[in-house]
């Protein structure tokens, strides 16, 4: 190849490598400001689903200090304009289960039925457990268990000056029955007992406790088929003659719901008002308005 014709052959090269580079950085250029167009993509570690932005509000569990050494958990849940606040001990081993969409998850018929009692205007606590502990039957009489109810009435009127009404079911209504004779002080505005132990030979029967000390309205509702041996109905007129400084007093036995399951001494049968949760419910608050005998 003659000198002129290589000459020629590398400029044409050169000149190729000049538009190649040029083409590769319209490109480079075009790509960057695609990118920076692009909106950022979302972070699942940091953004919030829709959804939970846009829940509805639910209860919280408090862990009070009621004891050395002892935090008690109580689940509270406040209702729109609100005339009494419930502070509900649920049966068995105590507790309301662990929390499932912020709502306790125990078939408790208290627990199960905290939006009926929030519907008829009650603000709703739920004793839960000393250091996660069960109760024993014994348990709920002792002075441990007295201070730590004392300490959670005491978290709840920080919360609330509304009056304070206790309800228990089942093993329950032995914690209300002693807090409410064993704590005059306690500024109660009276006590609601539902399904209640009342075996003469069952630790923590009603029988067995002083009944005679409680000096606050009471009202005691048994299912008028609850078939557990330790809550018979006939049980409860005895049970109401024994309330005798209470100031008004009343014996409701109760009928109705639908399609019991389980142990006769279980919740979701006669004994735990099964299918007939918002008419208990209504008795129990109607009364409490206006209690009478």
């Amino acid at each position: 190849m003659r000198k002129s014709q290589r000459e020629s052959a590398a400029g044409l090269w050169a000149r190729a490598v000049v538009w190649a580079g040029m083409a590769l950085g319209a490109v480079l250029a075009q790509a960057h400001a695609a990118e920076a167009e692009r909106p950022p993509a979302a972070t699942a570690v940091t953004a919030a689903p829709a959804a939970a932005l846009t829940a509805p509000a639910s209860g919280t569990v408090w862990s009070l200090p009621t004891r050395d050494g002892v935090r008690t958990t109580v689940y509270w849940e406040v209702a729109p304009n609100a005339w009494a606040t419930v502070l509900l001990f649920p049966g068995g081993v105590g507790g309301f289960g662990k929390l499932e969409q912020n709502q306790p998850s125990s078939n408790n018929f208290l627990v199960r039925s905290a939006d009926e009692f929030r519907e008829q205007g009650l603000n709703v606590a739920i004793f839960g457990r000393a250091n996660g502990q069960e109760l024993a039957p014994q348990d709920r009489m002792g002075a441990e268990h007295l201070q730590d109810i004392r300490q959670v009435l005491q978290a709840v009127r920080t919360h609330s000056s509304l009056p304070v009404w206790l309800v228990g079911t089942s093993r329950g209504t032995t914690s209300v029955a002693a807090a409410a004779s064993r704590m005059p002080d306690a500024g109660l505005a009276g006590v609601v007992l539902t399904s209640s132990i009342v075996a003469p030979a069952e630790p923590g029967a009603l029988p067995s406790l002083d009944l005679a000390a409680i000096h606050v309205p009471v009202l005691l509702v048994q299912h008028a088929r609850d078939a557990c041996p330790l809550c018979t109905p006939s049980a409860m007129p005895g049970v109401l003659a024994r309330l005798t400084r209470a100031p008004v007093k009343q014996l409701q036995l109760v009928d109705g719901g639908a399609h019991p399951t389980g142990g006769v001494c279980h919740a979701l049968h006669w004994h735990g008002f099964i299918g007939m949760e918002r008419m208990a419910v209504q008795r129990i608050t109607q009364w409490m308005r206006q209690p009478q005998p």
